[in-house]
């Protein structure tokens, strides 16, 4: 094969197989649906928190379609609405979309000793401001969570 036609070959082969996958696999849809369900019924009704779902990994990301129809992932994670986590140092924000609850747990990142891994320590309590929305920011003890 020739030097020439290799980045022709990785061109089609990418814009054929890179596009945002249209047909969900309808058993990995219910999956998916399942695991929502579950984890909203995982909070208690207590302090008013919901777990917000986020489709992740390559689905959302690279948009890459399988070779094979019956092969794939979606990759789930969940956040609570009532807790942030930000990097250490960055100033809290005022703003927050409109799924955050009225009172937010703001918890600073902490890089660790191991790759991977980190730290989380409580900083901020937001309190969502009823006339405009905005949240103001009110530090509080420090602790690991």
């Amino acid at each position: 094969m020739e030097n020439d036609h290799v980045e022709e070959i990785i061109s089609k082969f990418l814009l054929d197989t890179c596009q945002q996958y249209h047909h969900p696999n309808y058993h990995g849809s219910l999956t998916t649906l399942s695991c929502v369900s579950v984890a909203n019924n995982l909070v208690s009704d207590v302090d008013e928190a919901n777990l917000i779902p986020l489709i992740t990994g390559s689905l959302a990301e690279l948009y890459i379609q399988p070779m094979l129809s019956c092969v794939g992932d979606i990759d789930v994670m969940y956040h609570r609405n009532n807790e942030l986590a930000i990097p250490a140092g960055t100033r809290p924000p005022t703003q927050l979309p409109a799924d955050f609850h009225s009172r937010v747990h703001v918890c600073d990142i902490i890089d660790s000793e191991f790759p991977g891994y980190v730290y989380l320590m409580t900083s901020y309590l937001l309190t969502e401001c009823s006339d405009d929305g905005t949240y103001n920011a009110v530090q509080c003890e420090r602790e690991y969570m």
